[in-house]
């Protein structure tokens, strides 16, 4: 996921914005491969892996 696109994303539950909380960045720091977007608001997790962000709500994940 490009950091540059992280203004655009919002929480699926409250539309609040998310941050960034990466694991893994590639070397220029500007991609995070793996990690998670966090809201505040609704203190709930949203995991990145393999560049991907999934912005499923949580009972909705198969894991």
């Amino acid at each position: 996921m490009k950091k540059e696109n992280l203004s655009l994303l919002v929480c699926p539950m409250c539309r609040k914005n998310l941050q960034a909380k990466p694991e893994e960045e590639n070397a220029d720091k500007t991609e995070i491969i793996s990690g998670n977007l966090y809201c505040e608001a609704c203190q709930i997790y949203f995991p990145i892996e393999n560049k991907i962000p999934n912005l499923l709500p949580p009972d909705m994940r198969e894991f």
